[in-house]
């Protein structure tokens, strides 16, 4: 890449989107990891890991109950959604080796917070989109991590997959050096303008955390990086890694076009049989903002954790 484009790239994107959070947060590398405080006894243990362009508040409307610890990730390089909380330095945190603002990376995060904040053995991690492929890269690099836990993939990034057609469309006339243009072309546009065609049917939840979406990261290198390493992770990543996972869902959106849906799930019927593939009625890729009732309950995690 230029250094022209790389120095207009870097140039901070000032952080749009926040919400009062009541829990601790833990700045792991160049992501973190939020503990949010639980009124009731743990009874289990959700970590979620969000996609592209979006914030850990993806999930916190999905897991309101006072028994759920909620652990959120904030991966690399973007901004952490939380007002008025004090960032810890974790004495578990180890220096991550891979290049920031990849899946790589963020697997890194994922793989510390699963083995230092859990307080419950019964163990959810569900990831959206690109956190799907992050998760699944967490179980490659820590596979006995995963063991016992139960895995949400929703709408997710996976092996031999791809960007819905309508998206590559859209990229592939963009250079490096234009993204800083076309972002801000983006955010003066009024979301209505493409909100329906790549978000479906929106109601106040998808309104208030979609609308700020190309502010989520700190700065246009992270979207660039982002994106090359995603379309890189579904091509060279083969099935086989989902010899990894033992327990879980595939959540299918019935209309999705940010990634190609026959793709997505012609690659889930590759996992084994112990991991369901539900196709969901929900109406875009953002199928827990569409409807809570397509997250699976928690019926499950015990038998999960026994093994």
């Amino acid at each position: 890449m230029k250094a022209s484009h790389v120095r207009k790239l870097t140039k901070p994107i000032d952080s749009a989107y926040s919400e009062m959070f009541s829990g601790r947060v833990y700045r792991v590398g160049r992501g973190a990891v939020s503990v949010r405080n639980h009124s009731g006894k743990a009874e289990q243990t959700v970590i979620g890991v969000h996609g592209f362009l979006e914030n850990h508040c993806y999930f916190t409307q999905a897991y309101e109950s006072p028994n759920t610890e909620l652990v959120l990730l904030t991966c690399s390089n973007y901004h952490i959604p939380v007002n008025g909380v004090n960032l810890e330095a974790p004495d578990w945190e180890v220096p991550i080796k891979h290049l920031e603002a990849t899946i790589e990376y963020d697997a890194c995060i994922l793989n510390q917070a699963l083995a230092n904040l859990p307080s419950t053995n019964n163990i959810r991690v569900h990831g959206h989109s690109r956190g799907g492929a992050v998760v699944l890269e967490a179980a490659i690099q820590c596979p006995e991590l995963f063991e016992h836990v139960d895995i949400v993939l929703e709408a997710p990034v996976l092996p031999k997959a791809r960007l819905h057609a309508l998206v590559t469309t859209l990229l592939e006339p963009v250079s490096h050096g234009m993204w800083p243009w076309l972002i801000r072309l983006i955010n003066s546009a009024p979301s209505s303008a493409y909100g329906q065609t790549f978000f479906g049917k929106m109601n106040p939840r998808k309104k208030q955390l979609l609308a700020k979406m190309f502010s989520a990261t700190q700065d246009h290198l992270t979207i660039v990086r982002n994106l090359e390493n995603l379309m890189a992770w579904m091509e060279r990543t083969d099935t086989d890694v989902f010899d990894n996972v033992r327990h879980g869902t595939f959540l299918i959106p019935q209309i999705d076009r940010i990634l190609d849906r026959t793709a997505m799930l012609a690659s889930a019927r590759k996992s084994p049989t112990t991991m369901r593939i539900v196709e969901t009625e929900a109406p875009s890729h953002f199928i827990t903002l569409d409807s809570k009732e397509w997250i699976p309950g928690f019926e499950h995690l015990l038998a999960t954790a026994q093994g």
